[in-house]
């Protein structure tokens, strides 16, 4: 890998991995249409500790609130009925699917997930689901002529129960082109979750899951054609990007719906359906090294 496809892929990561329109997938087909080769897992999964540091910059005051109450609550000192307290627990809770089946399922991860077919399809349906989602926060925030404003949830309401489905929701993202905020932001709508609480747990979720993954496929780093090097590099241009990004997706959602993210991804899946079908394009295109 050059230093040029490293900060090429870098910035993709960061202009990506927050948006609901899937990192890992824009990765893929970033080396697919240049015509270089497929990254890999491991390098997506050591970029994403870059823009996880810039997730654990941007929200340093929530995240040292709840470690501080959580650890608080393990020795008596803070009760555990605290909310900060309790949303380190569901951090951890929510984390668990991820894991699970992240180890579970590595050689699909690494291999048959990343053909450009599947791709598509999640694209596809992932929008879908995120436009429907998107669709109905907007009809409980807005009434209609017959129909009252509806209050949706905040964090203050979350438990086990929807701190599970927001991991199994998480977990979906181990396939390209779902989308870890997308999946999860997804399911905090459907459960009736404000559009700002949904993304916000939907980060702090994150964080031990990339960070773990991030660590363990360190073991990977510099085998076949991706060194060091550029991919250190590729981690710094996906933090200071990726924090960027966070800072304007934040404001964004207060105002806007996903819609326009909808339409990106539906109309990405349909591009990449016809390229691959009119032979413009192998599904396996890029995976030929490394």
């Amino acid at each position: 890998m050059s230093w040029f496809e490293s900060f090429i892929l870098g910035l993709v990561q960061g202009l990506t991995e927050f948006l609901p329109i899937s990192s890992s997938a824009h990765l893929r087909l970033t080396a697919a249409f240049a015509g270089w080769h497929d990254p890999g897992a491991a390098f997506t999964a050591i970029t994403q500790i870059g823009t996880e540091a810039a997730v654990l910059i941007y929200f340093r005051k929530d995240i040292a609130r709840i470690l501080s109450a959580w650890f608080g609550s393990l020795f008596g000192k803070v009760p555990r009925s605290d909310h900060d307290a309790q949303m380190g627990w569901l951090v951890i809770v929510g984390s668990i699917p991820i894991g699970v089946l992240g180890v579970t399922f590595k050689d699909q991860i690494e291999g048959p997930f990343r053909d450009l077919r599947l791709i598509a399809t999640t694209l596809i349906v992932m929008g879908i689901v995120l436009g429907v989602a998107d669709r109905l926060a907007a009809r409980d925030e807005t009434g209609g002529k017959h129909r009252a404003v509806r209050r949706r949830k905040d964090l203050k309401e979350l438990g086990v129960k929807d701190g599970l489905i927001f991991g199994f929701c998480q977990a979906m993202a181990l396939i390209p082109g779902v989308s870890r905020s997308g999946a999860t932001i997804s399911g905090g709508l459907l459960m009736g979750y404000t559009r700002e609480s949904a993304a916000r747990y939907s980060f702090l979720l994150a964080i031990p899951a990339v960070l773990a993954s991030g660590v363990f496929e360190l073991k990977d780093a510099g085998e076949g054609h991706v060194s060091w090097g550029p991919t250190i590099f590729a981690t710094i241009v996906a933090f200071v990007v990726g924090y960027a990004v966070i800072a304007w997706f934040m404001k964004f959602i207060t105002t806007k719906s996903f819609m326009p993210f909808v339409y990106y991804r539906v109309l990405l899946g349909i591009v990449l359906f016809v390229l691959v079908g009119a032979g413009a394009l192998s599904p396996h295109a890029g995976e030929s090294a490394g």
